[in-house]
C-alpha cells in the first residue's frame, strides 16, 4: 500500500482502516515528518519501519520530503 498523506499526516479514521486492512508492506510518502513520526508510533503495534529515506525536492528551503518503507501487518 502507498500512503501520502496531506501535510496534516493521516486522519484517525485512515489508520484504523489501514490497520483492518493489514498489508504486509507499506510505503509512506510524507512532506512533514512530524505527522509521519506521529502517524508511524500509531501504526507501531502492527508494523516496524524498515527504513527512512529523507528527499530534499526544494533545495534552498527547509521543506523535506520523506520516505518510509513498512513491514509487517496481517500477512507477516
Amino acid at each position: 500500500m502507498v500512503i501520502d498523506p496531506p501535510r496534516s499526516g493521516m486522519h484517525a479514521d485512515v489508520v484504523k482502516q489501514v490497520m483492518a486492512l493489514g498489508p504486509a508492506k507499506i510505503v509512506y510518502v510524507s512532506c512533514n515528518p512530524a505527522t509521519m513520526a506521529r502517524d508511524l508510533v500509531l501504526l507501531k503495534e502492527a508494523y516496524e519501519v524498515a527504513e527512512v529515506q529523507p528527499v530534499d525536492m526544494f533545495p534552498h528551503t527547509f521543506h523535506i520530503e520523506a520516505v518510509a518503507r513498512l513491514e509487517g501487518g496481517k500477512s507477516q
